[in-house]
């Protein structure tokens, strides 16, 4: 007791003194209110979302539901004469007539995805007749994920407190104040879409109905973007959200559609919504949930409780994901954590060190999936769960050429894997509709998922019928690469009964793929036509080409795939001559190709490029998320992809920066991913007011692509993962790529493959203390760049081609402890 009281004595002298004492640094903080959405703080149950903006007089809290879209079930066979021009594109490409292959591409298209849409805003109004405001602080608790404003007017001290509950299923906000009745406000809601709001039994309520149909914000050729008429009847899903106020020394009264409550000591309100959305095939309006029902019911099973014991319950909830994982960095560097999160950013943009914002940075991802991916059928789309706009940049649906996929890198390796659902349930039903697009389309079977999709698993290419530019919209590999999510899931649970549910969709991809190659003159198995997303090459001097054969990406996902396949249903011991079907066809891919600066092809020739720094890295998709390049096993071509990144250039938007942190990690280079990471910390604010030629974050700490892109939270996350430990190639790699910049750290409880759970702590850049845990049992191969051996054993690491390298039999539930030599 007395060496406790003496600790906790020190750090209150230290703190007083201004000597730096570390603590884990896991909120975001702000000396005034939020001017723009990216500056405001977010909250999310995986359902419902919200955006705090802290203000004082007018408080505005912006809302989200997880399924609230516009649109409704996918039609079959969008374009019936489609098939007609893949046999003609093929030919023009083997003649190499590019420009007539992308013209063809075009008449291959189909209407575009639909959008995610805002549920609306709920203000809440306390005049304090302009009077000063002092004391003014706004933050969030990444640990708790609350989300407080504090405010002194006229000597009152005001605290708001605010958070989305996964237990309750509702958002609770909390009013108070130091003195007993001076709480006045006055409740109103608002939204974007269609709606009506209305008082009914003291709480404020708007039902609505999504648009039917919303083009993509960059489309402006139509008179109406936004359609509420449907003909069908089967497109635009209803909605509700409830406001239910509770007071303590006051009453409830309405004035006209809003509330209004005068003197009250303490107001608590509950927020609930939902949509009638009843899955990805389901008409919305004769098929659709009860949505009143549903709301209403949250409502009332929330009031029941006192505030103190929703707030245990969701703090409890919340922290059993988020606690799993600590990380620590640099621990005698002098703390930034009491300055606001924005000052914070610009002092670490003029080159001052904060590993604490860092550290911040890393927690933010696994906060804000925990918050966004907690919804069947309703993956974390490109904005996670926060949107405010009617139009949302790219419609804030699931692009699947990288975006969608990026979201879930973290999810695994970062503890979360139970909230992988959402994802994996996606791929369940684009993999129903991606069966009849193959089938219509391209008369193959399995499935085919293209370049964007939406909560309905829209799979068909995308463009308007043809107004589209194939480079983006004739993409044909997300089934494919969905499917290493399937399989990723399994490397890390082990879980044999899973593997067997998916198994069907990893073949149904692979199945497609196979009738999908073509055999070219040299009797390469090649893709055509082929794209290398979003990119252009030259051909013919100056002529501009995006359709072309074999692309290195379509080659590396095709070969990744089959090769998870393969050892899928080995493991099932199952389907064996598909298995050799694969297995050949997998011999007989087009290979991988080096050019003439030494670098990895994007194409099947050395075409130059339109935009040599151009944002996607497509064609390094096999070094990483995959893992067929590596150091470790083919080292020339690394080599090849690490000179690649180099001629790709360190800028780029914020996904594209994290994407490259990932993969200057795979190289075993942390000081250039750690170079990356910092660009991704680069203070942006709208109106293109600083760094608007490139990524960075907001105020808020949301990626900034710019706009806001959710993805590059997530892959920064799984970056800083990548630099501290890796198990690809069946093992465990310890600090692969650390960088000089964190001399000394600790992270704990993140995961890897094989059912591991890791532990790892460094002192002046070298290895000092490692635990791992085997929650499934099985063969454990580690490796680290210095000698250890395994404790209260006689195994001692063997030097290998990297570092040094053991293996032994680790029993279920047991913790092996790693000593360095």
């Amino acid at each position: 007791m007395l060496h406790h009281f003496f600790k906790k004595a020190f750090v209150f002298i230290s703190v007083i003194l201004g000597f730096s004492v570390y603590a884990q640094d896991l909120k975001l903080q702000y000396d005034k209110p939020a001017v723009e959405w990216t500056e405001a703080l977010p909250i999310g149950n995986g359902t419902s979302g919200a955006i705090v903006f802290g203000r004082v007089d007018a408080e505005l809290i912006q809302l989200n539901e997880a399924t609230l879209w516009s649109g409704g079930p996918v039609q079959k066979n969008v374009n019936p004469d489609a098939f007609k021009n893949l046999a003609l594109i093929r030919e023009a490409l083997t003649k190499e007539d590019f420009e007539k292959a992308n013209a063809l591409t075009k008449n291959m298209q189909g209407p575009y995805s639909e959008s995610f849409m805002p549920l609306g805003d709920l203000i809440l109004k306390q005049d304090f007749g302009g009077k000063k405001t002092e004391s003014y602080n706004r933050s969030l608790d990444i640990q708790t994920g609350l989300a407080v404003t504090n405010f002194k007017v006229e000597g009152v001290n005001y605290k708001r407190e605010i958070f989305a509950s996964a237990p309750a299923q509702c958002i609770v906000i909390k009013l108070s104040a130091d003195q007993v009745k001076k709480l006045s406000i006055t409740i109103d809601a608002a939204s974007l879409l269609r709606n009506e709001k209305l008082v009914e039994n003291e709480s404020l309520v708007l039902k609505g109905k999504a648009p039917s149909h919303s083009d993509p914000s960059y489309i402006d050729y139509n008179k109406e973007p936004v359609i509420y008429e449907d003909a069908s009847g089967c497109r635009g899903m209803r909605f509700e959200l409830i406001v239910k106020p509770i007071v303590k020394d006051s009453e409830v009264t309405a004035e006209g559609n809003k509330l209004v409550i005068k003197n009250a000591s303490e107001i608590l309100l509950f927020v609930s919504a939902a949509t009638s959305f009843n899955g990805f095939d389901k008409c919305p309006d004769s098929e659709g949930k009860d949505e009143h029902k549903f709301a209403e019911a949250t409502i009332k099973k929330a009031v029941a409780k006192k505030y103190d014991a929703l707030l245990k319950e969701h703090k409890a909830d919340f922290q059993k994901f988020f606690n799993r994982v600590s990380l620590k960095l640099n621990e005698k560097e002098t703390s930034k954590a009491n300055l606001p999160t924005d000052i914070r950013l610009e002092k670490y943009a003029k080159g001052e060190k904060d590993a604490g914002l860092e550290a911040l940075f890393f927690q933010y991802g696994r906060y804000l999936l925990i918050s966004c991916s907690r919804t069947h059928n309703a993956p974390a789309n490109l904005q996670g769960i926060w949107n405010q706009k009617l139009r949302a940049p790219w419609s804030s649906n699931y692009t699947t050429n990288i975006n969608v996929q990026m979201n879930y890198w973290p999810v695994e390796s970062g503890n979360l894997s139970e909230l992988f659902f959402p994802l994996n349930d996606f791929i369940k039903n684009v993999s129903v509709t991606g069966a009849e697009t193959a089938k219509s389309y391209y008369h193959a079977n399995g499935w085919v998922l293209h370049h964007n999709s939406d909560i309905w698993a829209m799979t068909n290419p995308v463009g308007d019928f043809g107004q589209g530019d194939p480079m983006w919209a004739n993409w044909y590999m997300g089934a494919n690469w969905l499917s290493r999510h399937l399989w990723e899931h399994y490397e890390y649970t082990g879980d044999i009964a899973y593997l067997k549910k998916v198994y069907p969709i990893i073949k149904g991809a692979a199945e497609f793929s196979l009738d999908w190659l073509q055999k070219d003159k040299n009797g390469y198995l090649v893709t055509m036509p082929s794209t290398s997303p979003e990119n252009i090459y030259y051909y013919d001097g100056k002529k501009k080409g995006t359709v072309t054969t074999a692309s290195t990406m379509d080659i590396g996902i095709i070969k990744d795939l089959f090769e998870n396949t393969i050892e899928a249903s080995t493991i099932l011991n199952t389907d064996l001559e598909f298995r050799q079907t694969i297995n050949k066809a997998k011999s007989e891919l087009f290979p991988f190709q080096v050019g003439g600066k030494g670098q990895l092809l994007e194409w099947y020739k050395d075409f130059e490029e339109e935009d040599p720094h151009h944002r996607h890295t497509s064609h390094l998709y096999a070094l990483h998320p995959a893992n067929l390049i590596s150091p470790l096993k083919t080292p020339e071509l690394a080599a090849a992809a690490k000179k690649t990144l180099e001629l790709r250039g360190d800028d780029g938007t914020g996904w594209s920066l994290a994407w490259k942190v990932n993969m200057w990690a795979r190289l075993l280079d942390g000081n250039h991913a750690y170079q990356l990471f910092k660009n991704q910390l680069r203070l942006t604010k709208e109106n293109n007011t600083e760094y608007s030629r490139h990524g960075g974050c907001y105020p808020n700490l949301f990626d900034a692509h710019p706009p806001f892109q959710i993805d590059g939270n997530f892959a920064g996350t799984a970056g800083v993962i990548e630099m501290l430990m890796q198990s690809q190639n069946k093992e465990i790699h310890l600090l692969p790529a650390l960088p000089d910049a964190w001399t000394d750290g600790e992270i704990k409880g993140i995961t890897a493959k094989g059912n591991f759970t890791v532990d790892i702590k460094w002192n002046a850049g070298k290895m000092s203390e490692v635990k791992i845990v085997s929650n499934k049992g099985g063969t454990c191969r580690v490796r680290s760049a210095e000698p250890f051996l395994l404790k209260n054993s006689n195994i001692k690491s063997q030097k290998s081609n990297i570092g040094y390298t053991i293996v032994f039999d680790a029993k279920k539930g047991k913790t092996y402890d790693i000593i360095p030599l």
